[in-house]
């Protein structure tokens, strides 16, 4: 379970990051750098995905996107210093709830 939830820490971070270095190049106007240590670390999201134990791609990739909405709203509160409203962590919270159904739930 530790491993698991921290691969999708460290990918959420190497995705949002990458993310957010390639929003500040471009929209910001940051150096070319910046672009390119973002396209990096969107490829190491790639990479670090396939790292779990889960079998279907579609799941995990799909509980990734739960995950990350919860790390962008952090993310937005601590980088970018953007206040989480009620709205914010709601969402969040029924996507945390999702997550944990669609890979925690007992199949056969």
């Amino acid at each position: 379970m530790i491993y698991t939830i921290a691969l999708f820490i460290l990918a959420g971070i190497a995705e949002i990051g990458g993310g957010y270095l390639i929003w500040l190049w471009l929209r910001e106007g940051k150096p070319w750098y910046f672009g390119i240590g973002g396209g990096v670390a969107l490829a190491l999201y790639g990479v670090i995905a396939t790292f779990q134990n889960f079998l279907s791609f579609g799941r995990v990739y799909a509980a990734y996107g739960g995950v990350f909405i919860i790390l962008s709203v952090l993310w937005g509160w601590g980088i970018d210093k953007k206040t989480p409203d009620l709205y914010d962590w709601l969402g969040a919270c029924i996507c945390i709830i999702g997550v944990s159904v669609m890979l925690f739930a007992p199949r056969h």
